[in-house]
């Protein structure tokens, strides 16, 4: 609708100035950067890369160096959101790298996250930044989804009580949109487990190399592990972790023989 245009391979981006990328893990970026038929095996070499991924920092760091090599420069653009939030313009993001390429993308990055872009420096702070963001993403879905569960089991219905947290001091945007995944078990993928256990691991490998205590994260490590074992007795375990991370209601629930139904009450997300 806007002029975008769909190409065969990543190679045949080796001419563009700019190169945004989003995926999975920092292998997903080596291969598309310096894989077979990646973006480096074109023609020409991109002046900026612009990556939006979660990663590891000594995983982008190595990335930085071997784009450095070829001339070009790595702005790190992690993001905080989904699909629902870009559609809605609340998407944030955080970047670090080189100031000057950082001033020459910055609006395109603001193109997607509505909600700002923070520069916090150079090199990989902005992987640190999203490597927290997820660890207190998992911290609190964990914590969510036991006081969830601890009222329910009490009496009062997952809607009623959601509700309640989204109106008070404690309530956020993500309490809000998560609160349809909590009261009508709805699992549809947003961010599977399994992306949220590589970033805790992150969190915590951080922690180690900086000596920073966190204990907290290092509970809802453990606890997370309790859902893919509890996944493995599913008729579809693979299946099951693919849907997202919200299931993690069903894991606590199941710890505290709690059964879980929908309510079938959808409740307003705030991303409408």
């Amino acid at each position: 609708k806007i002029g975008a245009s769909i190409v065969e391979s990543p190679a045949d981006l080796s001419g563009v100035e700019v190169l945004a990328t989003m995926v999975s893990t920092g292998s997903d970026v080596e291969a598309v950067y310096f894989g077979e038929n990646g973006v480096l095996s074109g023609s020409g070499v991109p002046k900026i890369f612009v990556d939006f991924s979660s990663i590891g920092v000594d995983q982008s760091a190595n990335i930085r160096a071997r784009l450095a090599e070829l001339g070009a420069d790595l702005v790190c653009a992690p993001v905080s959101g989904n699909g629902k939030c870009v559609k809605a313009g609340k998407l944030s993001a955080v970047a670090s790298g080189p100031k000057k390429a950082f001033d020459q993308v910055k609006d395109i990055i603001s193109t997607i996250a509505g909600r700002g872009v923070s520069y916090v420096g150079e090199g990989e702070l902005a992987r640190f930044c999203k490597i927290a963001h997820n660890v207190m993403l998992g911290a609190v879905t964990q914590n969510l989804a036991e006081i969830t569960v601890l009222a329910q089991k009490a009496g009062v219905p997952r809607r009623a009580f959601l509700d309640f947290m989204n109106n008070s001091v404690m309530g956020s945007i993500f309490t809000r949109y998560k609160t349809n995944a909590f009261v009508n078990l709805d699992w549809t993928t947003t961010f599977t487990p399994t992306l949220l256990r590589k970033d805790l691991d992150l969190g915590l490998a951080a922690g180690r190399e900086l000596e920073v205590p966190m204990p907290v994260t290092a509970a809802t490590r453990e606890a997370l592990q309790t859902h893919f074992g509890a996944a493995s007795l599913k008729d579809d375990p693979e299946g099951y972790l693919q849907g997202d991370f919200a299931a993690l209601l069903e894991t606590v629930a199941l710890a505290a023989g709690e059964k879980l139904e929908s309510e079938n009450d959808p409740y307003p997300t705030g991303l409408e």
